[in-house]
């Protein structure tokens, strides 16, 4: 299933690489052009709209023209018909008309020049500009058409590569399937929620004439006391017989008791996993407030160190509330696997370990277990003793540090002297490894070789993080 998974990551992988990223990218090429061609169909209309208003304006003025020399014309007729005027008055205005007569033929040989250029230019646009640039539209559109129908072939193509390996996929999974055991399988899943409890023992024969014995196994399901080991058939028996019964509903104990013990085991297990990963939680925090205080006090000018007491403080307490859980939690998980009968290696994990270190507690546990009437005992005695031998094996953890691996690189943007302790200094431009990012501090870890490694302000370097690295993540 996982190959036939990646191959399908492949083909999406050869379409985003292949067309995606190439259609998008040929797709603003294209915008880009029909953006330009239309602007030039509009700066083509706004030319022939100015040259329609030369023309119009010209028109205008010719006819304006004309009218004055009409008029100018008839006034001169007149005056030159009425005796009472002047021949002065008659002279000045058979001038005047001639004046305007010309204007008249200025105005017309204008208005022809601008016609005769308006004419051409309509042409051209109706017969030379317009067709261009749809003709250039139209092959950008055959253009895309094409590089379209390219696209669906290369995808063909490498559907086609990735056929015959699917095809194989799919045959490994009819493989798989054919090859499925359901008696191993049922196997699995009796050994996963397998109780843990042992059948009770045989009844022994019961003679009235003495009084009643029975042998009951260490484990048996029976809640008998010692002084009230007598059978009730009459009336209802407070123990469970069996672990089908329904159980009673109610709050859960924190130490899971209410579980058959392997289910109780693994409870337990996953209880103090989670524990263990809150634990280095805290502990990776209170680190990072560590170092900002160190930082702080070095840098004054960057914050105030006291400030950050209170939050140290707390974490603290917290790192250590969670310790006494854990080990709480584990001495339970310590009683419970020195209880058991048998377990598998894959079962004993932590606890394998905790017995090879402590085995006496482990014993003690059980054999107070074994005493207890109910099945209950109190751990006060051991407690102390388990505590210990956790805790010291809890800290050694954390006692070995390996190199951190680089999650990234970083670019220097300013030149930066580091002079106090932990501190790199860089030069602008220069190119490093980056180990650890910003935990919200204000500060990178990076490393330039194998011996020289330190922190560096976030604010000067540009960080490129690998995504395929672990862990890797911004702080912001």
């Amino acid at each position: 299933m996982n190959d036939y998974a990646g191959q399908h990551e492949v083909i999406s992988e050869n379409m985003t690489s292949n067309i995606t990223v190439e259609l998008a990218r040929y797709v603003q090429e294209l915008k880009q052009e029909r953006k330009s061609y239309f602007h030039d169909g509009r700066k083509a209309q706004q030319h022939i709209e100015i040259c329609w208003k030369q023309l119009e304006s010209s028109k205008r003025r010719f006819e304006r023209d004309c009218k004055e020399a009409d008029r100018a014309q008839q006034y001169f007729e007149k005056m030159d018909a009425d005796i009472n005027v002047t021949k002065a008055d008659v002279e000045k205005a058979r001038q005047q008309a001639q004046v305007r007569h010309q204007m008249a033929e200025d105005s017309k040989a204008d208005y022809s020049s601008i016609l005769q250029k308006f004419n051409h230019e309509q042409h051209e646009y109706y017969h030379t500009h317009i067709p261009n640039i749809f003709q250039k539209i139209q092959e950008m559109e055959e253009r895309r058409i094409v590089r379209i129908g390219e696209s669906m072939k290369t995808y063909a193509e490498v559907d086609r590569q990735v056929i015959p390996i699917i095809g194989k996929c799919l045959d490994e999974i009819v493989k798989a399937a054919e090859s499925i055991d359901q008696k191993n399988d049922s196997q699995l899943v009796i050994e996963a929620y397998k109780s843990g409890f042992e059948p009770p023992g045989d009844i022994e024969f019961e003679d009235y004439t003495q009084p009643m014995k029975r042998t009951v196994s260490d484990n048996s399901l029976s809640n008998s006391r010692e002084g009230k080991s007598e059978l009730k058939f009459g009336g209802k028996s407070k123990g469970k017989l069996w672990p089908f019964i329904k159980k009673n509903k109610g709050a859960t104990p924190e130490d899971f008791s209410n579980l058959p013990p392997e289910q109780r085991r693994k409870k337990l297990q996953q209880k103090v996993d989670e524990l263990n990963k809150e634990i280095q939680k805290e502990m990776d925090q209170r680190d990072a407030i560590t170092k900002m205080k160190d930082v702080y006090l070095k840098n004054p000018q960057m914050g105030d160190p006291a400030s950050l007491d209170h939050k140290l403080a707390e974490v603290s307490q917290n790192i250590e509330k969670l310790r006494l859980e854990a080990q709480k939690f584990e001495a339970w998980l310590a009683e419970v696997e020195g209880r058991l009968p048998a377990r598998s290696e894959q079962g004993r994990r932590q606890s394998g370990m905790f017995d090879a270190q402590n085995p006496a507690t482990v014993n003690s546990c059980a054999q107070d277990r074994e005493s207890s009437p109910d099945g209950s005992y109190t751990e006060e005695q051991s407690q102390e003793g388990e505590v210990k031998v956790l805790a010291t094996d809890f800290d050694d953890e954390f006692d070995e540090e390996e190199p951190l691996p680089a999650i990234g690189t970083c670019k220097a943007l300013y030149t930066f002297e580091g002079q106090n302790e932990g501190t790199v200094s860089v030069v602008e431009g220069e190119t490093l490894y980056v180990i650890e990012e910003d935990k919200g501090d204000g500060w990178t870890r990076i490393r330039r070789n194998e011996d020289e490694e330190g922190y560096v302000p976030t604010s000067y370097v540009e960080v490129y993080l690998d995504k395929n690295a672990k862990g890797a993540k911004t702080y912001i």
